[in-house]
């Protein structure tokens, strides 16, 4: 009953506003309103078929209270697959688990998960001396924990591997999360507007924290946002036993109810959705032929509310947003433009330790190896970590409670997700110019410098892009903080006064131009001046490495992007060939090389999930190696920094050189580039002479995610009889003295 009456109200709001959203849809497409062309290439076709990781773990089984082990496989969608063990995996058995982690939230202690158990049920907490509710027998739990569905329960063995699955585990939500396809350019925009209207017609401002997973996730969470008070309530005083027992007992009645809301809602939504699609052609019909009528009607209807609107809320936003907008976008832009700097960084890094294994190893067979790994760098969690970590600096402080932002999470994911995509687009572009280019290289020396030009190309492409993605970012999170509050504010003077405003719209327009929407556009526009102000000023201070919004770049590269819309590249497909024999001394060198991934200080552990320093089977020690004509040993550990450092004394002894016009990837700790230079300035092309190797260790290649769990993974099911996701790729396996495998 409940289900049905939500969304009852959320469809009629749905409806509402798919109108709207096709008559914007067609208006963009007509008047062509893009920013700034973006300088990297993005990827057309997604890549599939990948494992991101898998590995055992233990798992807390509640039917029979025992702890197992289990194997688990992250495949391309981010669904969490857990399998009775590896040899089932490999028989293409059914998995016994699939989660779809939206929504959940990851958890390293039990007092966190204790304290959030004993939050959803008032008034039954363990006493002191009883058992509670969950035991982990190791000192390193990892578990899920949902406020509507079934919790998940998993520990490892050391901290190390805790970090490894809690890296992988954040990702899967974070992509699951993100469930709304923001390709849907109608579909998309009229439900996220349906959630909010309606939770506004609740009272209910602000930035809410389950809007996540796909639409029927996010329906079910509104559903059981209401229902679960009324639940808790009526059944909470009823369950017996002792406290643990009762909050056990609760949570699987939670559970039950939510699946079956998220069946009801799936059913409804899916046929509100087809009677949308079915009216799709008459309504497109009707906004071509009548494009000019509806919005001069609308810009009508607008100056209408603009006049009676306008002079409230530039009260409003002068005397309770105007002074504290830069204080929000200082905190936004520090962790954010840190996090950003950091994956240029790691890309950069990845790139130089390529190089100088591709030319220490043995050329283009190398190379494709290194290049296969490289193409799903932006989708290994434990490599992408550091890059991620640094938004969990974000603190609005007392700002949260002032402009009623239950959380900060949905700003750390959206810009955690915004750094994948540009890494991603940096990686793509780099293997699109470097595949282009290998059919011209003779030698490892024109490989070398080839690289090596290749990647200050797309660095300088990659800081023009990320500071438009970064101010794009801070002004829809600057709107998100302030246009709530600012319509909560304006309510009580203005809300009740729109619907005189009704009688302006024709009839036949009705379905295009809504007054609660048009009123929305106004209280904006009252605050975007000083938004785009406050963001047009940040760009000038340096340290946040923003180009100016003058810095527009118009087909700086005009191929590029023809060379994006071939056929994907194929590394292992185009290019497979064998190795050389190559000459003894040659085969030492090799012998003495570390493949450079991933950086571990720590020794191997018996349970440890990827080694991170593996040396090639066979091989022994990397030792110090002479770099030729240098009469100081160049060691590996410091092999890129002392790289760089050589790099940009070059770089200084160039005559006329723009100082500051390079991007500056070949200081030790990659300095910022100046903001205000074009990404395609001119940059002296600076080659390491004679690039030394790395003393790191493979790890192996992650794979990536682009398509979103199916919509039946809302919690566990089983999948049917001899289902399976795709196998793990064969690099990187690590085999532990008690025969656990893992792999990325």
């Amino acid at each position: 009953e409940k289900t049905g009456k939500v969304l009852g109200e959320f469809c009629r709001c749905y409806k509402e506003q798919y109108g709207v959203a096709l008559f914007n849809s067609v208006r963009y497409e007509i008047e062509g309103n893009g920013g700034p062309q973006a300088q990297l290439l993005h990827r057309k076709l997604p890549l599939e078929d990948h494992v991101i990781y898998s590995g055992n773990i233990f798992q807390y089984i509640e039917e029979n209270k025992k702890w197992r082990n289990r194997f688990c496989v992250v495949p391309h969608n981010y669904g969490l697959v857990l399998y009775e063990n590896k040899l089932a995996y490999e028989r293409e058995l059914p998995p016994r688990v699939l989660v779809n982690s939206a929504g959940y939230k990851i958890l390293t202690s039990v007092d966190q998960y204790l304290e959030l158990v004993n939050n959803s049920l008032p008034g039954v907490t363990p006493k002191s001396g009883h058992s509670p509710i969950l035991k982990c027998p190791t000192d390193f739990p990892l578990i899920l924990w949902h406020p509507y569905a079934r919790h998940y329960y998993f520990c490892v063995m050391t901290g190390k591997e805790q970090e490894k699955w809690r890296a992988v585990f954040q990702d899967c939500v974070r992509h699951c999360n993100n469930g709304i396809s923001e390709d849907s350019k109608v579909e998309a925009p009229a439900f996220t507007d349906a959630v909010r209207m309606y939770r506004q017609s609740k009272e209910q401002y602000g930035t809410w924290d389950m809007l996540c997973g796909n639409e029927t996730q996010v329906l079910s969470n509104l559903v059981m946002e209401e229902l679960l008070p009324e639940l808790r309530s009526t059944i909470g005083p009823r369950l017996k036993g002792k406290a643990p027992e009762r909050q056990r007992t609760w949570i699987q009645i939670s559970d039950a109810v939510y699946r079956m809301v998220y069946e009801q809602t799936n059913a409804q939504y899916d046929a509100v959705m087809a009677r949308c699609e079915q009216e799709r052609p008459r309504l497109e019909s009707t906004i071509r032929t009548d494009m000019d009528q509806i919005i001069t009607s609308k810009e009508h209807l607008a100056s209408k509310i603009r006049a009676f609107v306008l002079p409230k809320a530039e009260v409003c936003v002068r005397n309770h947003v105007q002074p504290y907008i830069s204080s929000i976008l200082e905190a936004l832009m520090t962790p954010t433009s840190q996090g950003f700097a950091e994956v240029r960084e790691v890309f950069f890094k990845e790139v130089t330790d390529m190089n100088m294994n591709v030319v220490n190893e043995g050329g283009l067979e190398k190379l494709v190896e290194y290049m296969k790994k490289l193409s799903h760098l932006a989708f290994h969690p434990v490599k992408m970590q550091s890059c991620y970590e640094k938004m969990d600096q974000l603190k609005l402080e007392g700002l949260q409670q002032r402009f009623d932002v239950s959380s900060t999470s949905v700003f750390k994911q959206r810009a955690q997700i915004h750094m994948r995509q540009q890494m991603d687009d940096a990686v793509y572009t780099f293997e699109t110019l470097l595949h282009q280019e290998l059919g011209k290289l003779q030698g490892k020396d024109d490989l070398c410098k080839s690289i090596q030009r290749i990647l200050e190309r797309v660095l300088k492409k990659f800081d023009y892009d990320s500071s438009t993605v970064r101010k794009k970012f801070f002004r829809e999170a600057l709107l998100q903080i302030t246009i709530p509050f600012l319509l909560k504010k304006l309510a009580p003077t203005c809300k009740g006064e729109l619907a005189k405003f009704q009688e302006l719209i024709f009839e036949d327009f009705a379905s295009f131009i809504l007054v609660e929407n048009t009123y929305e556009e106004v209280v904006l526009q009252s605050v975007m001046k000083d938004i785009m102000q406050a963001v047009k000023e940040a760009a000038v201070q340096r340290k946040h490495n923003l180009y100016r919004d003058s810095m527009v770049m118009h087909n700086s590269d005009p191929n590029l992007h023809l060379l994006g819309e071939g056929i994907p590249i194929d590394w292992g497909e185009e290019y497979p060939g064998q190795p050389e024999p190559e000459p003894g001394a040659d085969r030492r060198r090799r012998a003495k090389q570390v493949v450079s991934v991933i950086q571990d200080d720590e020794g191997a552990l018996p349970y440890e999930m990827g080694m991170e320093a593996l040396v090639q089977p066979g091989s022994p020690e990397p030792q110090e190696q002479q770099e030729p004509g240098s009469g100081a040993p160049l060691s590996s550990p410091d092999g890129v920094k002392e790289i760089r450092e050589a790099l940009a004394q070059e770089s200084l002894g160039e005559a006329d050189a723009p100082s500051e016009s390079s991007v500056q990837h070949a200081a030790p700790a990659s300095p910022k580039p100046r903001a205000d230079v074009p990404p395609e300035a001119e940059v002296p092309r600076v080659t390491p002479a004679s690039p030394a190797p790395a003393a790191e260790s493979p790890s192996a290649a992650a794979g990536t995610a682009c398509h979103q769990p199916r919509d039946q993974e809302t919690g566990e099911g089983t999948a049917p009889p001899g289902g399976r996701c795709s196998p793990p790729q064969p690099t990187g396996t690590t085999e532990s003295g008690e025969g656990v495998q893992t792999e990325f």
